[in-house]
């Protein structure tokens, strides 16, 4: 009897792509056929197969010799990976859920704009700043019309910013701001990337800041406490720590990321929320194919 469920592969052994691993093990919708990365010995490898997860140190080319026995992709390896990996996965008739900063599928916010993503071969999870940041900024834009600025600042404990967030800054922050344009119609946007060295380790925090000449403030909490809600949904750990205020001029407002603790600390909200978004999409693509 065929499965139920849809038939995916990992590719990044990484931190990112561990953590991803046992999200994806726990859905009731989405069955992990492949953990493919480049070193068996690694400890992403390792905890694969302990799982019991089939595992790959053939990477990309793993990924393709299944690639009749799965339906979509999550892609954490690298931005650079991923402008490689992009055609190999459209022409394999992959769906590819990108995960790193590469900026060339349809950007992707669950709470904001899952249903317009599920027909696109490619989805880019934007960036966990991204994740944290736009839908805050996008309901303080529609309750504010008019908006001339938007900046979002995140501050992560160093120690979960790894070898490829390191690598990929200058795509994050780029991704990020393009994502902020994109959703509130604002043109003059920002991102700031704050890595903590602080012990104990933070958890993540973002603050969207607005410039708005007259804000509307209880509509705008009222909108920004529904969407936080629509968040929770998908990402416990996302809380408002700071409801919006008017402060100098500007619009502020600040939520907390608590991760899950599956494969990493729960300081780790950063990587936990991005990972949560991709799993959300996934499972919300594997209940339309199922109806």
């Amino acid at each position: 009897m065929a499965s139920s469920k849809l038939n995916v592969a990992i590719l990044g052994t990484g931190n990112i792509g561990t953590d991803l691993l046992i999200k994806v093990m726990r859905s009731k919708v989405l069955d992990c056929r492949l953990f493919a990365g480049r070193n068996l010995s690694s400890p992403g490898m390792t905890k694969g197969s302990l799982l019991n997860v089939p595992v790959s140190a053939r990477g990309m080319q793993g990924i393709l010799d299944l690639k009749d026995e799965l339906a979509l992709v999550f892609d954490a390896t690298s931005a650079e990976d991923h402008i490689k990996n992009a055609p190999l996965f459209r022409r394999a008739g992959l769906v590819a859920v990108d995960l790193t900063p590469a900026k060339l599928g349809r950007l992707c916010v669950p709470a904001v704009n899952l249903a317009e993503c599920l027909d696109e071969p490619n989805v880019n999870m934007i960036t966990c700043g991204g994740q944290a940041a736009i839908p805050l900024a996008q309901v303080i834009a529609r309750a504010n019309p008019g908006i001339t600025y938007i900046e979002s600042v995140s501050s992560i404990a160093s120690r979960s910013a790894g070898p490829a967030t390191r690598i990929n800054l200058d795509e994050y922050l780029q991704t990020t701001e393009y994502g902020l344009q994109l959703f509130t119609g604002c043109a003059h946007t920002k991102a700031i990337l704050n890595l903590n060295p602080a012990q104990p380790c933070v958890h993540m925090q973002t603050t969207v800041l607005a410039k708005i000449d007259e804000p509307d403030l209880p509509r705008t909490r009222a909108m920004v406490a529904a969407m936080v809600e629509e968040i929770r949904r998908y990402v416990p750990g996302y809380e408002l720590i700071l409801a919006p205020m008017v402060e100098y001029g500007r619009l502020v407002a600040m939520v907390r990321v608590d991760g899950l603790g599956d494969y990493l600390p729960r300081y780790a909200g950063n990587l936990d929320i991005i990972n949560c978004a991709a799993v959300a999409f996934a499972e919300a693509l594997a209940q339309r194919r199922r109806a």
